[in-house]
């Protein structure tokens, strides 16, 4: 026996009810341009060009996020928030050269590149530390756009070292000889 629901007929446009339905069209996607295509898939390669591009990606957005911890941390003192933001930031940037800058989530363990990846960041948390003493005792007032400045500044250039550094740590195993 057929259901009676089986015998009515659906009129395009309308739901079992005869009520007026609105079909959405799917919205077309765009292809990417032609530019960041071949941008994403120079960026993917392993050579030490595109290694450094995504060192910088990595730690442009890990200044950003330095930069949004530090900020509402400026109540605590220059030094808790600097400190505070330092940590987070610092064990977010090592995770993402571990996965995204050196490809090396395979052949370095996560404790161990928070261990070794540190070491070099200590360095930068002792000179931006001193920077940002020196610019509490020599302004009348702490800024906060001068002293995220003067770290940003300081961490580029503890961040060349840690470049090099890293690249020794998380680098490929060298091919067997035969």
């Amino acid at each position: 026996m057929t259901r009676p629901s089986l015998l009515r007929r659906r009129v395009p446009g309308r739901d079992d009810a005869g009520s007026q339905v609105t079909q959405q069209v799917p919205e077309q996607v765009a292809a990417p341009a032609p530019w960041t295509v071949r941008l994403a898939e120079r960026l993917r390669q392993d050579d030490t060009l595109a290694q450094f591009a995504r060192f910088v990606l990595v730690g442009g957005s890990t200044t950003l996020v330095y930069a949004l911890l530090f900020i509402p941390f400026q109540g605590l003192g220059y030094l808790a928030a600097h400190l505070i933001a330092t940590v987070a930031s610092t064990v977010l940037a090592n995770e993402m050269h571990r996965r995204l800058t050196f490809h090396a989530e395979d052949r370095v363990g996560w404790f161990t590149a928070q261990w070794e990846a540190s070491t070099v960041a200590a360095l930068g948390l002792l000179a931006t530390s001193a920077t940002l003493g020196w610019i509490d005792t020599t302004t009348a007032e702490g800024d906060v756009w001068l002293q995220i400045t003067a770290v940003v500044t300081v961490t580029a250039l503890i961040g060349l070292m840690r470049f090099i550094a890293l690249g020794w740590i998380f680098r490929s195993p060298a091919p067997d000889r035969v």
